[in-house]
């Protein structure tokens, strides 16, 4: 059974930093693309960093230079740091595993607020 469980969100002021880490199990991880994915109220799920199984990176461009996407393959672990982060960032927090099929994890709300 496949599961990915994200952890780490939560409430942070505006300009500050949150650390998501989502932890596969079920798949020979180190072949799945990995990404983080979002949702915010009203909108439609959006793609916010992608980590190929080669090493590849692509971010959103609302994200970039602020959110990093890494990996541990031995820990069969996807994180995404999250600094300067912006009201605009509220969302649930999705985390992706995609090779042939793509799986999703429950999510985990994140909240930019003062």
């Amino acid at each position: 059974q496949v599961q990915l469980v994200e952890s780490g969100g939560g409430l942070v002021q505006p300009g500050g930093s949150l650390r998501l880490s989502c932890k596969a199990s079920g798949i020979s991880f180190s072949i799945y693309n990995m990404g983080w994915f979002r949702q915010a109220p009203g909108k439609q799920r959006e793609l916010v960093a992608r980590l190929t199984s080669g090493g590849s990176t692509n971010y959103a461009d609302s994200v970039k230079g602020r959110f990093t996407i890494s990996r541990d393959n031995a820990g069969n672990t996807v994180n995404l740091q999250m600094n300067s982060l912006k009201p605009e960032d509220t969302a649930v927090y999705y985390c992706n595993a995609d090779f042939r099929r793509s799986y999703w994890g429950q999510g985990t709300q994140v909240t930019v607020s003062s």
